[in-house]
């Protein structure tokens, strides 16, 4: 049996990419490296290390809230080095004007948790400290 591949990307539906694709470029700080409208619905994507992360949006949408309670996604976490990588990003997310929670840590590693404009729940998550 070969080896379990790792995640190539993900996406994730919006109610409106005029909103969100400012947002992510500057969460990113990264230009999209495609913009395409397939026809059943338009998407963005960026190139973020090895995984690419990608905004949909359909025509006839659902405009529900994002709520990780339901059944599907509960958040997306993007890898930090160590606890001192989760305060930069804090500091970031500061400049950026985006709410985030405090930093939590846990035996398992530490967590900082912030929301997209269509409260898809985000997190930077470091390992444990050794």
């Amino acid at each position: 049996m070969p080896e379990f591949p790792p995640v190539t990307h993900v996406a994730l539906t919006v109610t409106d990419l005029d909103r969100s694709v400012p947002w992510y470029e500057q969460l990113f700080g990264a230009k999209p490296v495609l913009d395409e409208d397939t026809g059943p619905f338009r998407h963005v994507v960026w190139s973020v290390g090895q995984t690419l992360v990608g905004l949909h949006q359909f025509p006839d949408g659902q405009t529900d809230p994002f709520d990780e309670r339901r059944v599907g996604l509960d958040h997306v976490a993007f890898a930090s080095a160590d606890r001192a990588d989760l305060q930069q990003w804090e500091s970031r997310l500061n400049e950026l004007g985006v709410a985030h929670g405090a930093i939590v840590d846990a035996p398992y590693g530490s967590g900082l948790s912030f929301r997209d404009p269509d409260n898809i729940a985000l997190e930077f998550f470091a390992p444990p400290s050794s």
